[in-house]
């Protein structure tokens, strides 16, 4: 286990049996071997108009209906779930559970949770590489990140990483992998093969988020006690810019941005500025920042929909979602969904 208090060197990594571990008998309610694959539902159950929101202390995903707004359902789980991700076909959807170690598995159609994951202490954040092949989970409390083979249910690495890492963004290749260390400052570059840091880079106070540009030049990652958002050259892999923020009538220190999204095309970015209430409309290419939305209490995570029409986010300390038309640059309806919302995934 990684010590809090220690930088990870490049090239360290931990091995289970000759690169593998079987995750059984690991303390999760179910064993993974019992986890429903993607390629046993068809891709066309997909895109049932529903939203998604992990609700940290409420222990529950709330499940909207994108069109009207009105809550499904409300989906007890393993408790605080945070962090969340689909498979390809949106028929399973993996949700981090911190205070119980594991992955619940929800059956998108169902609605209900049918499997657990066992994790290392304190999931929070999550991704899958594109073909499905692997599963990459940022826990906590032990300063690592487990690389899972889900095919073979097996833990092919976990690799030691500074104090409290947290968001992951795996390359479309699945070969690369980028995680924020919150306590250790910074961004790590990870070797997915092989599971060791090929490199590190200093970044602003407590890092949370990492998105990509889509001409995959650039590595956009928010600061969220230093209130700013470093723009990293992905060549070369050193800060080329910081962004700060200042939505009107609030001090610099309530400004602490966490979520990020990028529009398909490059030109928008859209962060959100946490206990500054606001999200921030930001010129790519200029880095201006053109606008600010105020939205609910401690806005979190970001989400946007498929034809960049309407921006969700999640408001941690006001207990609901906030839900912006882009056009009008406007809040047109606040959801309560459950206690601190983390995070929206929608399956249109």
């Amino acid at each position: 286990m990684q010590s809090k208090t220690t930088i990870p060197q490049v090239g360290e990594q931990v091995l289970f049996s000759g690169r593998r571990k079987v995750l059984k008998g690991m303390g999760a309610s179910v064993a993974l071997a019992a986890l429903p694959m993607a390629v046993t539902r068809p891709a066309s159950a997909a895109g049932r108009g529903l939203a998604f929101v992990s609700n940290e202390k409420g222990h529950t995903v709330t499940v909207l209906d994108i069109n009207t707004l009105d809550v499904v359902k409300q989906i007890k789980t393993s408790r605080r779930p945070r962090g969340m991700v689909f498979n390809l076909a949106k028929t399973l959807l993996y949700v981090a559970c911190g205070d119980e170690d594991v992955v619940d598995v929800i059956d998108a159609e169902l609605l209900e949770v049918v499997d657990a994951i066992p994790t290392g202490p304190s999931p929070e954040v999550l991704e899958i590489t594109p073909d499905e092949r692997l599963m990459f989970i940022a826990n906590e409390e032990d300063s690592s990140l487990w690389i899972i083979d889900l095919a073979e249910k097996v833990l092919l690495h976990e690799v030691p990483t500074g104090a409290e890492p947290e968001g992951v963004y795996i390359t479309d290749d699945g070969k690369t992998l980028y995680l924020t260390s919150e306590v250790a400052d910074m961004i790590h570059r990870i070797d997915v093969d092989q599971g060791i840091i090929t490199a590190n880079v200093i970044v602003g106070t407590r890092p949370r988020r990492i998105r990509m540009t889509p001409d995959k030049k650039e590595l956009w990652v928010s600061a969220e006690l230093s209130g700013e958002v470093y723009i990293i050259d992905v060549e070369t892999f050193k800060v080329i810019d910081v962004m700060s923020f200042l939505p009107p009538g609030f001090r610099q220190v309530d400004v602490t941005p966490v979520g990020l999204v990028i529009t398909a095309d490059g030109k928008t970015a859209y962060v959100s500025l946490g206990r500054a209430n606001h999200v921030a409309f930001v010129d790519v290419a200029t880095r201006e920042i053109f606008f600010y939305v105020l939205v609910g209490s401690r806005a979190w995570n970001v989400t946007l929909t498929a034809d960049e029409s309407t921006l969700f986010v999640a408001n941690g300390l006001s207990d609901d979602v906030s839900v912006v038309d882009i056009s009008s640059r406007k809040v047109t309806q606040s959801i309560p969904t459950g206690r601190i919302p983390y995070q929206v995934l929608l399956d249109e």
